[in-house]
């Protein structure tokens, strides 16, 4: 038999998900992020799976748009950091692909270039990783200019990333917008895309022609000290495993690696077939919540690559066999990463490719 330790990952759940998106993004068109293998839900699938609502893919590098083409997908698909070399750029243009221009060398490629691809150009409105300055745009743009009138690819508008837009407290988003918009003002014609997941739950923030939900699309909240639940999300992936392994501790008696925990009355004990090996995180210490037959557990010591351990008391009736959630509709990712001192992102992410994904949901004709 394999072992017990799978990701179901809920289609259904994914398709409301971008439509809550999509319902918040207003008059601007969604596209849906899908980096980092779907943020770890795999990417094909979940490409497949949004294939039937969703104009325009979104991934961070030229790998990712190829698994997409290769899953027989032909939306048009955004790189995020544009290309990583000159031969790139012929890629895209026999991909369909858009690359998002952020640096000098980007835009000397492109004119290097036999084809050039439609594309975007990356604003620096704060962020301060990758992107043109307020300043530096209307010598960029001459050079767009250049490229457009000579009739060598299409300019289709301008992106920026937010920094801070996760908190709702901080007035560093409203600043970055209007920073963006007064540096794009002199090209009115162009389209504009600000929105992250966290930006489409923000009153009063415009999201301008495209929005790009990422996280959100996978029932992870984007919000700080927020589940997705209560932003009217569902959550996609469960990541479950077995009981292997039932005992009695006595008073003193510790468990796991440097004896961090110790019972200090008796105290049944489960061993869990998951371990920071299949991605779950190590620094998740006692008191993380998991739940056996829709009773919360919580964790106690240290995680090990291969197993972690669980207070039984709140699941007197817990025997070998019986399945353990370690996130998802019971146990919301989003909790258990204020636990390990994280981000829904990097559990979900992390997820290693020893879990086998199980996939729920009918995914749509596709046409290929």
């Amino acid at each position: 038999m394999p072992r017990p330790t799978v990701a179901r990952v809920d289609l259904d759940a994914l398709r409301h998900n971008y439509r809550e998106a999509a319902r918040l993004a207003g008059h601007a068109r969604a596209m849906a992020v899908v980096k980092a293998d779907g943020y770890g839900h795999g990417i094909a699938a979940v490409a497949k799976a949004l294939a039937g609502e969703v104009e325009r893919f979104a991934v961070a590098c030229l790998e990712e748009a190829l698994t997409i083409r290769e899953a027989g997908l032909d939306q048009t698909v955004v790189l995020l950091q544009g290309v990583h070399a000159a031969e790139d750029v012929a890629t895209c243009v026999r991909l369909g692909l858009e690359p998002v221009i952020h640096c000098e060398r980007q835009l000397d490629w492109l004119a290097a270039g036999n084809e050039v691809p439609a594309f975007w150009i990356k604003v620096n409105s704060g962020m301060n990783r990758l992107g043109f300055r307020a300043a530096e745009l209307p010598a960029v743009m001459a050079s767009v200019r250049a490229l457009t009138d000579a009739g060598r690819g299409a300019f289709l508008g301008f992106v920026t990333h937010f920094a801070a837009a996760d908190d709702p407290d901080r007035k560093t988003t409203e600043s970055q917008t209007r920073y963006f918009q007064d540096a794009v003002a002199p090209w009115p014609e162009a389209l504009l895309s600000v929105g992250n997941s966290a930006a489409h739950f923000r009153v009063d923030q415009p999201l301008f022609d495209w929005s790009r939900p990422g996280i959100m699309l996978y029932g992870a909240s984007p919000m700080a000290e927020r589940c997705g639940a209560e932003l009217g999300l569902k959550p996609v992936m469960t990541l479950e495993s077995e009981l292997t392994a039932v005992r009695w501790l006595n008073p003193g008696d510790a468990v796991g690696y440097g004896e961090t925990w110790r019972a200090e009355q008796p105290t049944r004990m489960g061993i869990v077939a998951v371990g920071y090996g299949d991605g779950y995180p190590r620094h998740a210490g006692t008191g993380t919540p998991a739940a056996i037959n829709g009773q919360r557990v919580r964790l106690i010591g240290r995680v090990s690559m291969d197993m972690l351990a669980v207070d039984l008391t709140g699941a007197p009736n817990a025997s070998p066999g019986d399945r353990v959630e370690l996130w998802g509709a019971e146990v919301p990712v989003d909790e258990v990463a204020r636990h390990a001192g994280t981000i829904g992102y990097e559990l979900l992410t992390g997820v290693t490719a020893r879990v086998p994904r199980i996939y729920s949901g009918a995914e749509p004709d596709t046409g290929h």
